[in-house]
């Protein structure tokens, strides 16, 4: 069975709310606190998901001596101040993605995680989800051969406010960090860093990036392309294409519940998953199940990956010429 984990929820808003109640479906993981910077949210959302207590800052939350790890749900650019915040008082850090605003401040939020000695990981919930781990699976078995080409797309029609923290440029907004992201993940997952990336992007009246577009290159024969944006409905599949065959990970493929292989001889064989909850029941189950076992960084998920990415991310701001005020001189 193990030990029952305290988990702490810092901040209120929609994505925290969908962690809180996938953790009811996770074993020997409660809900014991959360925190907000406004203190009637904060009991608001401990009465709705049946926290233990609330707090009205995150300070107090950091510092509740019963409580194991804390999930961070904030905007991106408030990421590496909040983990901060709790690796410096010994949590355990669950961060959403992206894991901050640049390699930096990755940088920063591992060094501490390290000398505190504590556990930390980016809430990456595509990672565990079934028909991720079916497709690695698959492909590890050799069913498609080796890979040649991944395609994969994330976009919608976001409706536009200015001040909304998808179109704001001083909340972090723009399509490659918010769902731009879930590509570039996939594709650094199943084949690596590329060897060259070509990039370009559609910047908005406010600033952001409302559609980018990216190309990979790997000098072992590999190619990637992938794109995201606001401003349009799009497939948000993705598709791994080999010399035997090729997965489709079917619409919404960063939460799907099914996906095909086909193979060159004609035949097909889909495959269908189920959930308990949204899908981020599997992030937090992996987290429960690390700190059960006192393992300071998850072996499906390392730190060394979360930087690979943040990388990766700041590689196509910079073809692109997106910054941001985190960015300080380093873009320049």
């Amino acid at each position: 069975m193990g030990r029952t984990i305290n988990w702490g929820i810092l901040s209120t808003g929609r994505i925290s709310e969908k962690f809180a109640f996938d953790l009811q479906f996770v074993p020997n993981a409660r809900l014991a606190a959360v925190g907000s910077r406004d203190a009637a949210r904060a009991f608001e959302f401990a009465n709705k998901f049946n926290a233990q207590k609330a707090y009205g800052s995150y300070e107090e939350l950091a510092s509740d001596k019963d409580v194991d790890v804390i999930y961070i749900g904030t905007p991106h650019i408030s990421h590496c101040e909040n983990a901060l915040l709790c690796l410096d008082k010994g949590k355990a850090v669950l961060c959403e993605k992206p894991f901050a605003m640049n390699e930096k401040e990755v940088l920063r939020m591992i060094l501490k995680a390290r000398e505190k000695n504590v556990f930390l990981m980016e809430a990456i919930w595509t990672r565990f989800i079934p028909a991720v781990k079916k497709a690695l699976e698959l492909i590890e078995s050799g069913a498609i051969g080796d890979i040649v080409h991944i395609k994969a797309d994330f976009g919608y029609k976001a409706q536009y406010d200015p001040a909304w923290r998808l179109f704001n440029k001083e909340l972090g907004g723009g399509s490659l960090l918010d769902i731009g992201i879930y590509p570039v993940f996939l594709i650094l997952l199943l084949i690596g860093e590329p060897d060259e990336i070509a990039a370009d992007a559609i910047i908005g009246g406010t600033g952001v990036d409302e559609l980018i577009s990216a190309y990979f290159k790997y000098y072992n024969g590999k190619m990637a392309t992938l794109y995201s944006t606001l401003i349009a409905n799009t497939p948000v599949e993705a598709e791994i294409s080999g010399t035997k065959g090729r997965i489709r990970i079917d619409r919404m493929w960063h939460m799907s519940r099914s996906l095909v292989l086909h193979l060159n001889d004609g035949q097909a064989e889909a495959f269908e998953f189920s959930y308990k909850g949204m899908g981020y029941e599997y992030e937090a189950e992996e987290v429960t199940s690390c700190l059960q076992r006192d393992i300071k960084e998850s072996d499906l998920l390392p730190l060394e990956f979360s930087l690979r990415l943040i990388r990766v991310l700041d590689m196509i701001r910079k073809k692109c010429g997106i910054t941001y005020q985190a960015d300080g001189l380093v873009f320049a």
